[in-house]
């Protein structure tokens, strides 16, 4: 697909994407290790990755989740709440989350909202706080968000129940067979004293803070597997003009964290 900035993306970052219309890869997905993960259950989060290719072998990531926030405030309750949930072990998963109730603000969210009807249809966020540079050196704190042009699509219960456990990919090719599926990126801005240390809290009126366009993330037609599969979308992959926050450590180790499960996947094929 591609990538249109809007005319004031440039005036907050100086980040090459935003001056110029770029071509992207897209990746829809669903959170977690499981390749056979069912579409049609609340607690998961639906993924979009995008690449936007800079020119001459450079480029950029942004990996964003259909949640606002992220499920673990350190490397270390990342790694032992994905050790309770790779158990299978309900106990130990329920002593966990007990035990760490920051990790539940991920999960009440997804519980509180319907299935999304399709990946076009629901809103995606960058979870961690980005400063941009712009070109005379002033400087923004922000969130990412993509709001789906299509709208908010949700399945009630029995609608999801009688989608089955797959159902997105087939939808997605049909919904694109009749256009591209386009999303408005936008800047939540930051104020003085907003946390950027803790990716499991949102800041203080999130939802109501100003918001600055950024562009439209276009995906035009499907690529085959072996696209997304040559590569991994990180996190910290930021464009110059664009910095990730130094004070949050999930942000500092998802990219390492991606590239070995990225690693680990080619060497079982």
């Amino acid at each position: 697909g591609r990538f249109t900035p809007s005319p004031e993306a440039p005036k907050l970052s100086k980040a090459a994407h935003f001056a110029k219309p770029v071509p992207i890869i897209a990746r829809f997905s669903l959170g977690g290790g499981n390749p056979s993960a069912p579409d049609n259950v609340k607690g998961n989060v639906r993924g979009l990755a995008v690449r936007f290719d800079l020119g001459d072998g450079a480029s950029t990531d942004l990996v964003m989740i259909s949640a606002p926030m992220f499920f673990a405030p350190t490397p270390a309750l990342f790694v032992e709440f994905l050790q309770a949930v790779g158990s299978g072990d309900k106990a130990r998963l329920d002593a966990f989350l007990a035990a760490h109730p920051e990790a539940t603000r991920q999960g009440a969210w997804l519980d509180s909202h319907p299935v999304p009807a399709s990946y076009a249809g629901v809103s995606y966020w960058g979870v961690h706080a980005f400063t941009f540079t712009n070109a005379a050196g002033d400087t923004a704190l922000i969130k990412y968000k993509a709001i789906p042009r299509a709208g908010e699509l949700g399945l009630t219960d029995a609608e999801a129940a009688a989608k089955g456990a797959d159902f997105y990919e087939a939808e997605m090719k049909d919904r694109l067979g009749n256009g591209p599926v386009a999303f408005d990126l936008v800047a939540i801005r930051g104020r003085d004293g907003d946390r950027t240390a803790d990716p499991t809290l949102r800041w203080e009126d999130e939802d109501g803070r100003e918001i600055t366009p950024l562009g439209t993330i276009s995906v035009e037609q499907i690529a085959p597997d072996a696209t997304c599969d040559a590569f991994s979308f990180l996190p910290g992959n930021v464009a110059d003009g664009i910095a990730g926050p130094a004070d949050d450590p999930i942000f500092q180790i998802r990219s390492a964290d991606y590239l070995v499960s990225f690693l680990r996947r080619k060497q079982a094929q």
